[in-house]
């Protein structure tokens, strides 16, 4: 029988799983998204070799599981004299997926401004990096916002596998104390809901954002 007291009793535990699920997750994001930024600059580059390295950065951050990429990160730069704590390790291998993805995302906002745009920065005295800053990004991150969203969505709910590492996010605490108690039902659907409220709240946030981006 479901017996939702067994979950009750160790609620600290679980709202410090969520905890560190949320910064981990969020520093994860902002860092994906500068380097996601980055890569997406090299991607328009007119340099060749440029273009070539970010294609190959993106195609293989997003043609592989993040699992691997999590175990590559933690398991095999150790043989390599390469040793990096699990957190680290963890907020590594989801902020260089979450890169990759928006990389792309932002990449297809660039496409859709107005040409005209930057020439008229241009003819105002902006110089190139001027004009990303002030005038391109803030439109790109204002048209591409739901999909960024869902982005930060999806790494709320991958960073469930850096259990496997022994990060005590959320999803570990779980597989202790289900462990523990022999109540796996409980804890799992208790970490679910969780994860269920976080990431409604995350959409929530962004579509809030994006009503008050649209009204500027």
């Amino acid at each position: 029988m479901f017996d939702i007291s067994v979950v009750w009793e160790y609620r600290s535990a679980l709202l410090n799983g969520l905890w560190m699920t949320c910064w981990i997750s969020a520093l994860s994001i902002l860092c994906g998204f500068i380097i996601g930024a980055l890569v997406c600059v090299a991607r328009r580059a007119h340099n060749p070799l440029l273009r070539a390295l970010a294609t190959v950065y993106i195609s293989a951050l997003r043609g592989t599981p993040i699992l691997i990429q999590l175990a590559i990160i933690f398991f095999f730069l150790p043989l390599a004299g390469i040793n990096i704590p699990s957190l680290l390790a963890a907020i590594i291998a989801l902020a260089l997926n979450s890169s990759a993805f928006q990389a792309e995302i932002l990449r297809g906002g660039f496409q859709m401004l107005p040409k005209g745009q930057l020439e008229a920065a241009w003819d105002f005295g902006f110089s190139r990096w001027q004009s990303l800053l002030h005038v391109e990004l803030p439109q790109v991150v204002r048209n591409t916002l739901p999909a960024l969203v869902n982005d930060a969505i999806d790494i709320i709910k991958n960073s469930s596998l850096i259990s496997t590492i022994a990060v005590t996010e959320l999803m570990r605490v779980a597989q202790q104390y289900s462990s523990t108690t022999y109540r796996p039902l409980e804890f799992f659907t208790a970490a679910g809901l969780l994860y269920l409220v976080l990431t409604l709240s995350v959409g929530r946030a962004g579509q809030y954002l994006e009503r008050r981006l649209s009204h500027r």
